[in-house]
């Protein structure tokens, strides 16, 4: 609908004014801040171009902070990616009641949000030191958790497991809608031509699909990798990962230099920024192949 302007006849266009809202928070709360951080990355102390910034990333301690990140954000999205397909792979096609699939995609929907302190305690309350299945396991089959398996809540492996509770429901939610995207036709198709069901799924099925979970892939690494407040709460500062050091910069905590602190956040923008491209084009390809 548009309204016609009195003084020259032309037609408002108001089909806009539902957008208008995203735009201006897109514009005051992602665009402006990206550009304060770029501008500051190559601002000396008196306000001058410098790449000394971007240079001082190149440090043990930053270099270190940057590859644990990538490490857990890795491995939290690829055993995200494992886990929920499978989910979603039985649900879909592996014959369970179908009463199961609505309560499974409202709980992804809520535990794929679920993140900060709040997850960050409920782990710990489960399987921290004195959690309620650490004390459980200790007590009545008397197996030290962390002696048995090494495992510590408290480190990157700790971090990784605690990173799936939303990782998992976040693959879910994406990929349910691509499995079922695959059509009747296709396999019966394949199977009149005497394919067996392993050959359906690497030929056919999988070819298909791999667009989606290459980008699926891309986008959890993602969101692993900007995520701070959780790994934060979890163990603090003693987990040296680029969000808390830069929570530390922003803090005052280490990292003299306001400037290396707007070089570490261009950095983390950089490496989010190419993981969300790669999945938006690998979801066209796929959005174009199941049309």
């Amino acid at each position: 609908m548009s309204l016609a302007s009195p003084s020259t006849g032309r037609r408002l266009p108001t089909q806009w004014l539902g957008v208008a809202p995203f735009f201006l928070f897109a514009f005051l709360f992602l665009i402006l801040p990206a550009l304060s951080i770029v501008v500051g990355a190559f601002r000396g102390p008196e306000g001058g171009f410098t790449l000394a910034n971007v240079a001082g990333l190149n440090t043990p301690n930053i270099r270190n902070a940057y590859w644990v990140s990538i490490r857990v954000s890795f491995w939290s999205a690829l055993l995200g990616c494992l886990v929920g397909f499978a989910m979603s792979a039985a649900v879909v096609f592996g014959g369970l009641p179908r009463f199961i699939r609505s309560p499974l995609l409202t709980f992804s929907g809520v535990a794929s949000n679920f993140a900060g302190l709040p997850l960050a305690f409920a782990f710990i309350a489960t399987l921290g030191p004195a959690g309620l299945i650490t004390v459980w396991l200790r007590n009545d089959f008397g197996i030290n958790l962390r002696g048995a398996t090494g495992f510590n809540l408290f480190s990157t492996t700790g971090l990784i497991v605690t990173y799936l509770f939303f990782q998992v429901p976040l693959m879910i939610l994406i990929i349910t809608p691509a499995l079922d995207g695959l059509r009747r036709e296709w396999r019966e198709a394949a199977e009149m031509l005497g394919a067996t069901s392993l050959q359906y799924w690497r030929m056919v099925a999988f070819p298909i699909l791999l667009p989606s979970l290459l980008g699926t892939f891309a986008l959890l690494f993602a969101n692993s990798f900007g995520a701070v407040a959780t790994a934060f709460a979890l163990a603090g500062p003693q987990l040296n990962i680029a969000p808390i050091l830069l929570f530390s910069q922003i803090r005052g905590d280490v990292l003299g230099s306001p400037g290396l602190g707007y070089a570490l956040a261009l950095g983390m923008i950089v490496i989010t920024g190419l993981a969300n491209t790669l999945y938006l084009w690998l979801r066209s390809r796929t959005e174009r192949w199941q049309k």
